[in-house]
């Protein structure tokens, strides 16, 4: 790029002007670059310094932006970003939610290539466009929700006058969909929020969307066809906090929001007796998006109970829904409080299921010509999940399947799934193999090739907390 600059200023000859006079034609120059150039780079079109900036690492944008306003103006652009599309140079960045304390969450963006972690602008506080509403004792049945240790991080919050207030988006749901980031709902004064915020990366900024039609905490959130869709979750009523079957999506193009017809719960329909119907409560604990539909497990609970039901999925071609085949269902592993962690990569479903050692785990894969669930990672390495809310979240990017979780060190760790004759030897790796006595669900090449998984990102956050990631791809 200096080239390019050193040929459009045509330095003069030094015999001609002094070395003072020079230094004040180049500063002139640079002065008035910005106001009195018509191109992005003088002497090319600005289609060719187009296709050069959107070369150039999206690390380096933040740097890029200070030239001038023009360049500013452009590296914000939508434009920049569709070129990138087409040429492929877009890249894919793992966007991290990180609760600190007790009542602070914050986002952080990773790009996996540089390893260079950057903070993202302080989300806005939905407490303070709500109606003021003091703590309620209905919150108990919160235990009935998300598990003993959130349980107490809420009653907790009732001897704290403005706890909502510090953390409004405790029990929010994230998505990305189109480029950008997406804050779905949650608590804000001990009462559900129906608030959309967006963060686009391209503007570096955070902005409110139409809302939901309903107020939603710990709903689920898929993409079908560029859309955001947005399922079960529960609801502040007058009897306390109740879960929610109805779904609704949301078009970014013109942000709108639809109704979806609501989710059925066909298992839970089938109760043996009145008094067990009435105990226990369904409600979806996961969504993923597979094969172009949408897959929500269900469980029934009544705290401390939980009960794997199945679940129901979502055909957008005929906008209705079907049960779940028994295998995908009652097969999906489960974490803490009957919640099911899920992800899609190059086409697989991938889930983790938890060991009883707090150190590992297993990555299950669904066979869908069978209806199967099968072990093909025998040990993923996990720290101090005894302790935490959420030791554990996945993602897929780079076509490959990763985890975040907290390393030996209590870093914050990204670990990619590498086949040990393909890894990068010059990485720090952990080594894995699958468990022999898992061969019966396992797939014949996990039990022959052994698991490297590669420390792609670490960074030390203290005691935070992870809650929830999400990879945009621009």
């Amino acid at each position: 790029m200096g080239s390019v600059f050193s040929a459009a200023n045509a330095i003069p000859k030094l015999n001609e002007v002094s070395s003072n006079e020079t230094c004040k034609r180049q500063k002139m120059s640079l002065s008035t670059f910005d106001e009195e150039s018509p191109r992005l780079i003088p002497n090319l079109p600005d289609e060719l310094s187009l296709q050069i900036l959107a070369r150039l690492p999206r690390i380096s944008y933040f740097n890029v932006r200070l030239v001038s306003r023009k360049w500013k103006a452009t590296i914000m652009s939508p434009e920049i970003y569709e070129v990138r599309k087409e040429l492929r140079t877009s890249e894919e960045w793992l966007y991290l939610l990180i609760k600190v304390g007790e009542y602070k969450q914050q986002w952080y963006a990773v790009d996996p290539h540089s390893q260079i972690w950057q903070r993202l602008p302080t989300m806005p506080k939905v407490a303070e466009e709500q109606e003021s509403r003091k703590s309620s004792s209905k919150l108990w049945m919160w235990n009935m929700v998300e598990g003993n240790r959130i349980a107490k991080v809420i009653r907790g919050f009732l001897g704290h006058k403005d706890a909502f207030d510090e953390m409004p988006f405790f029990g929010c749901a994230i998505g990305a969909v189109d480029g950008c980031l997406y804050v779905l709902g949650g608590f804000s004064k001990a009462s559900t929020t129906s608030s959309v915020w967006r963060f686009d990366p391209m503007q570096n900024t955070w902005s409110k969307v139409t809302p939901m039609s309903t107020g939603r905490a710990y709903c689920k959130t898929g993409i079908l066809n560029n859309k955001l869709y947005v399922v079960g979750g529960v609801s502040q009523g007058q009897a306390g906090l109740i879960p929610l079957q109805s779904a609704e999506v949301f078009d970014p193009s013109t942000d709108t929001w639809s109704d979806v017809p609501s989710m059925p719960f066909s298992k839970a329909q089938v109760m043996p007796t009145v008094f067990w119907a009435d105990m226990l409560k369904p409600i979806a604990t996961g969504l993923t998006s597979y094969m172009g539909r949408l897959c929500v497990p269900q469980s029934l609970y009544s705290w401390p109970f939980f009960v794997d039901v199945g679940g129901e999925i979502y055909d957008p071609e005929t906008n209705s829904w079907i049960e779940m085949p028994t295998g995908m269902g009652e097969g999906w592993p489960a974490r803490q409080a009957g919640s099911k962690l899920s992800v899609v990569v190059d086409g697989e479903l991938y889930a983790f299921d938890p060991s009883n050692s707090p150190d590992s785990g297993r990555i299950k894969v669904y066979d869908q010509g069978e209806d199967a669930w099968k072990v093909v990672i025998g040990k993923v390495p996990i720290h101090d999940s005894a302790n935490s809310e959420s030791p554990y979240l996945l993602a897929g990017f780079h076509g490959k399947l990763h985890v975040i979780t907290k390393d030996a060190n209590h870093d914050v760790a990204v670990l990619r799934a590498d086949l040990r004759n393909n890894r990068d030897c010059s990485s720090p790796s952990i080594s894995s193999t699958s468990s022999s006595s898992s061969s019966s669900s396992s797939h014949s090449a996990a039990e022959s090739d052994a698991v490297v998984w590669k420390v792609v990102a670490s960074r030390d956050f203290g005691k935070a907390e992870l809650v929830s990631c999400q990879v945009i791809d621009i």
